[in-house]
């Protein structure tokens, strides 16, 4: 069986790595104001792609769409990135942008 973890069963989990990551990650890391919300989301969707962890890659697809990110933008940075973290990397992330517009 291959769960993904969210935000809430991460808690069930790790209740310090779900802590960790909503005071450090979100709560200050995401918050600096030297990169805009929608920047920091581009970031972590190419970083996502490449090293192929398509596992988190669904939530913050929402995430992006949630801090202005287009979908077609996101296309877009996918495709881009094919030459730069391989094709493989790239039609796997298209596939995870395919599968949240269903």
């Amino acid at each position: 069986m291959n769960t993904t973890l969210n935000r809430d069963t991460l808690a069930q989990v790790s209740p310090k790595l779900a802590e960790l990551s909503q005071q450090v990650l979100f709560g200050d890391i995401w918050q600096r104001p030297q990169l805009a919300l929608r920047d920091r989301s581009l970031i972590t969707l190419a970083a996502l792609a490449a090293l192929g962890r398509t596992a988190q890659l669904t939530w913050h697809i929402d995430f992006a769409r949630q801090n202005g990110v287009t979908d077609d933008e996101i296309a877009e940075a996918f495709t881009h990135l094919a030459f730069y973290a391989g094709w493989p990397a790239a039609v796997s992330a298209l596939t995870c942008l395919a599968e949240e517009k269903k």
